[in-house]
């Protein structure tokens, strides 16, 4: 068995450039892939002992980490502890239990606060790459998988995060630029700036994910972009984040006061995504934030291009104040490179696409950069075209043919699918109340609007899936559905199928009032 000593000592030396602020994961896996190489371990074969576990586990989770937390992890009596929690599902047992331990190792613990390491997020995410390897291993002493959930991200974004980062790429001179701001301003506002698609809740994602700092993220199609709903989210991360006392009713700038006293020396980044999707009258700032924020407190907004009318964002002019367009000057050619870069990734990881390109005799460097030059630096471009042609749905069309930016993008699919068509007023007509509905709704809930099959309903949601967010109620154990990006539902709006003047649309919407009679009565 190899000391967990020796473990860590080789994972030590697989260190990031020090002027990488995010990490990418190709870069973690090759480096995974060399350690696991150099300790003469086997990649795919694992051995289901608890100490072979451990050890894989420590390799795919220490890639990269502090030299603090490696050493707090290579200890016998803190794997002990783990494997007592895990085995109990009681991960909150295994952080008493090493707070307990770093009390009685003075040294250990000092080097954890000196590294500024953020305790409950490196054990949860120790926890879930020990899952990961357990659930490799099919053994069945690892069953039930735990739930090892230690609240680091809000519960009611943790889904969005991982979504919005699964395949995310480059970004570099963004997070340099917010990366100097932070460290050059003693406190202030970043804005990212651009148009629909442009990847700035992706950015706002990785950045959490990152950093793990308190986050909104607006979704308008989900009703999830009200003021009180984003202050009552911020002010129970904040609470539970600085233990602050007598806060439950706080308004936001007692709040970051409050927090702000707690600091000692380091920031508070409040992470707040798509302020351009945000619904609240008045023309006062934007969720309410303040003009003035205290010292070592900084917000990270992304939103969309504005005129002074839609900004409603006003500052006193002793806050720090940088605002990052993604669509002018040279952020417009980094961003191609990061689009070329996502091109690259996911040819990489999807065989069904190299053989549509193959089929076609087109090389990956001129597939590369004729998707770039068609999305337009848009993301969501990409996320739609590509599975769509891994799929065969663009079996018909050549490199040429294939659509020219978001909105052509849209078009061709809503022509595709021969929604102009009489025959298609069903599917269009579940389109509508998506929607007019303004937050996610139930198959069950179209259904008894529509007076139609549930099945019928389900199998029109699975034929737009690519668009519609489906959202697990663990309460009711029930799905709700919403349009998944704010682009799809404007475009939807765009069209003549959806004139509000239209008959058709007259009796959906009569319908869904008389559903709602039918449910307050």
């Amino acid at each position: 068995m190899i000391e967990f000593a020796a473990i860590t000592s080789v994972i030590s030396k697989y260190a990031p450039q020090a002027s990488q602020l995010i990490i990418k994961q190709a870069q973690k896996n090759e480096a995974i892939i060399n350690i696991l190489h150099e300790l003469k371990l086997n990649p795919t074969q694992i051995y289901d002992d608890i100490d072979t576990v451990y050890i894989y586990a420590l390799i795919r989770y220490g890639v990269f980490k502090h030299e603090a937390i490696l050493n707090l992890f290579r200890e016998k009596e803190i794997k002990g502890y783990f494997w007592d929690a895990y085995s109990s599902n009681t991960p909150f047992k295994f952080v008493e239990n090493t707070k307990k331990f770093l009390n009685q190792s003075s040294k250990l613990k000092t080097q954890l606060i000196n590294a500024k390491i953020n305790f409950l997020a490196e054990i949860e995410e120790f926890g879930e790459a020990f899952i990961a390897v357990a659930k490799q291993t099919k053994a069945s002493k690892y069953q039930p998988y735990p739930d090892w959930n230690l609240d680091v991200y809000s519960k009611e974004f943790k889904a969005l995060i991982f979504e919005k980062t699964r395949l995310f790429c480059g970004r570099d001179f963004v997070f340099k630029a917010i990366q100097k701001f932070f460290t050059t301003q003693p406190k202030g506002y970043f804005s990212i700036v651009g148009d629909a698609g442009m990847g700035k809740s992706a950015i706002a994602a990785k950045y959490v994910l990152a950093y793990k700092f308190p986050c909104y993220f607006n979704v308008f199609a989900e009703g999830r972009n009200k003021p009180e709903k984003f202050l009552a989210s911020i002010r129970q991360q904040l609470i539970k984040r600085y233990s602050l006392q007598n806060a439950d009713n706080t308004d936001l700038r007692t709040l970051l006061q409050k927090a702000s006293e707690k600091l000692k020396g380091q920031k508070l980044v409040i992470v707040v995504d798509a302020l351009d999707e945000v619904e609240q009258e008045g023309n006062g700032n934007l969720l309410d934030l303040p003009q003035n924020l205290p010292d070592g407190v900084y917000l990270l907004l992304t939103r969309r291009l504005y005129n002074q009318e839609t900004k409603r964002l006003t500052l006193s002019p002793d806050t720090p104040v940088y605002e990052l367009d993604l669509t002018q000057g040279d952020y417009t050619a980094l961003s191609q490179e990061d689009v070329k870069e996502y091109i690259q990734l996911y040819l990489n990881n999807d065989s069904d696409l190299k053989k549509w390109i193959n089929e076609r005799h087109i090389s990956e460097d001129s597939f590369t950069q004729e998707i770039a030059v068609k999305s337009e630096n848009n993301f969501i471009y990409l996320r739609y075209l590509l599975p769509g042609i891994s799929e065969g749905k663009y079996n018909d069309l050549n490199l040429k043919g294939l659509p020219q930016g978001l909105q052509d993008y849209y078009t061709t699919h809503w022509n595709r699918m021969g929604m102009d068509k009489e025959s298609n007023e069903k599917k269009v007509k579940i389109l509508y109340i998506l929607v007019e509905r303004g937050e996610p709704i139930s198959i069950n809930m179209i259904a008894e609007i529509l007076d139609e099959e549930e099945y019928e309903v389900k199998s029109v949601l699975n034929d737009w899936v690519e668009y519609v967010t489906p959202k697990v109620n663990a309460d009711e154990q029930k799905t709700y559905y919403s349009i998944y990006h704010r682009s799809f539902l404007e475009f939807l709006k765009s069209q003549d199928k959806l004139g509000k003047g239209r008959k058709l649309f007259r009796e959906v919407n009569k319908s869904m009032a008389n559903y709602m009679l039918k449910e307050m009565a």
